[in-house]
């Protein structure tokens, strides 16, 4: 007789064994010849070692499935169980092609507009690619999607989500806490789109160990980042040399994504956005990608597509109110 343990993570549990362990007692049915017993996050099989072989292989990829698609269904445990390994991996890697990956409790993220689907074909051409667009187009989360697929992939060792602490009317400084408490309100769009992709436990392990680390723009200087998916949110609120030293701490095996709005610019009159400028001179640079989302890619409430317009017809009235004046 031989015993195995096998450790299933930081899955939660629940999602593995099934309510009342309903999907650990097919498991059981399926291999009657070894002893399953699951206990918190570690799978205890006894039994002869071939059986145990056997079992552990298809466990994996049991797991495998999970990490792919977000949920274990008792069906899927039966077909896992049962199908051989080859034709199993093939079904993981099959699906529609705008299918980014599968977030918490199966819901599907998937590239939903032209130019969402344009940031995931270049993303995978390119290291760099910047994404600017108006509010609502899907450019921060296709990003973070991408960036979470690299990771469970292991395309990448590490994600660095990062934003410029820049205050839109507020005042930073009266917010109550410490550094972070301060800071947090202005990453908070990027907690939200994690929660979306990954199970609670996993992404507080991610964020305890370092492997997702969400940090102000500031806090980038002088680093290296290898083996990284790092992505600048609200670009438009960088300056020039944040934007330079942003784009100059890419390592080896490294993913950048930069998303911005520039009808949204926070910075003070007198300084010109990193965003801007680097749309500027980086056009022409092999490597890098350009991808410009409209109202077209808007999938918020109906409504935001009216008022982005709105809001550009306004502005577009007073540029031309200003140069009348100006010739007159």
């Amino acid at each position: 007789m031989s015993e195995k343990i096998i450790s299933i993570g930081t899955t939660n549990p629940l999602e593995i064994y099934g309510v009342n362990d309903s999907n650990i007692e097919k498991i059981r049915n399926i291999f009657p010849k070894i002893k399953i017993i699951a206990r918190g996050d570690k799978v205890i099989v006894i039994g002869d070692i071939a059986e145990i072989t056997s079992f552990e292989k298809k466990f994996e990829l049991l797991l495998l499935y999970y990490d792919k698609f977000g949920k274990i269904t008792e069906k899927d445990v039966s077909q896992i169980m049962e199908i051989d390994n080859n034709g199993l991996i093939q079904k993981v890697n099959e699906g529609d092609s705008n299918i980014i990956l599968h977030g918490r409790s199966g819901m599907i993220i998937k590239a939903r507009t032209r130019n969402q689907s344009r940031i995931v074909s270049s993303c995978n051409k390119d290291d760099l690619v910047i994404a600017v667009g108006p509010a609502g187009t899907g450019k921060t989360y296709t990003a973070v999607a991408l960036a979470v697929r690299a990771l469970k992939n292991k395309e990448v060792r590490r994600i660095i989500l990062t934003r410029p602490a820049v205050e839109a009317g507020e005042n930073l400084g009266f917010l109550p806490g410490d550094l972070k408490d301060k800071l947090d309100p202005y990453l908070q769009p990027l907690y939200d789109a994690l929660r979306d992709m990954l199970p609670t436990q996993k992404l507080l392990t991610y964020l305890e160990d370092g492997t997702i680390e969400i940090a102000p723009l500031a806090f980038m200087r002088g680093r290296t980042l290898d083996n990284a998916f790092v992505i600048l949110d609200e670009a438009q609120n960088s300056t020039i040399a944040q934007m330079k030293m942003y784009l100059t701490r890419m390592g080896r095996s490294a993913k950048f994504i930069v998303t911005g709005d520039i009808t949204q610019i926070d910075l003070p009159r007198n300084q010109t956005s990193g965003l801007i400028h680097a749309m500027q001179i980086l056009k022409n640079i092999k490597g890098i990608d350009f991808v410009f989302l409209d109202e077209s890619d808007i999938i918020r409430h109906k409504l935001v597509t009216r008022i982005v317009n709105a809001y550009k017809n306004e502005n577009n009235n007073r540029e031309n109110l200003s140069k009348k004046i100006e010739k007159d």
